[in-house]
């Protein structure tokens, strides 16, 4: 499984403003530049974000985005399923009409054991296990899977 760069991005996203959680809104530009990535593409990382209820914004001077529920309360999958949508490794796992053979074919089953590994894996880190990751290896993170 290869993650999209707009989930790599959305979660240092995620991560920064769990760093400032109740410091009021960060603006966008700020976290652009500490994370440097572009100001305009984590402009669209937002809307996904935004739909699915984990962030939230003010808008004027002192606007920018917060986190909707608290660093322990959002977990990697959520963010991953924000950006990616359905994480599993192949999609005959969770469609199993999409292939003609998935109901003979043994391999679906390595790949549901797979995707089931991942998704608990990415359930059982939140926000806030970032930050403590964090404290050990340095202000950025790369998740790598």
């Amino acid at each position: 499984m290869k993650l999209s760069t707009r989930t790599r991005y959305g979660l240092r996203f995620m991560y920064q403003l769990a760093l400032q959680y109740n410091q009021g809104p960060i603006q966008l530009s700020e976290i652009a530049k500490t994370e440097n990535v572009s100001e305009k593409y984590l402009g669209q990382i937002v809307i996904h974000l935004r739909a699915t209820k984990l962030i939230q914004s003010h808008r004027g001077a002192q606007g920018g985005y917060f986190l909707a529920k608290p660093p322990n309360r959002i977990t990697v999958y959520e963010v991953v399923q924000a950006l990616e949508g359905d994480v599993s490794v192949v999609g005959c796992t969770e469609n199993p009409e999409s292939c003609e053979r998935s109901g003979e074919c043994a391999a679906t089953e390595v790949w549901k054991i797979l995707s089931d590994a991942i998704r608990k894996t990415l359930e059982n880190i939140s926000l806030e296990d970032m930050i403590r990751m964090g404290k050990t290896k340095g202000r950025f993170l790369d998740f790598s899977i």
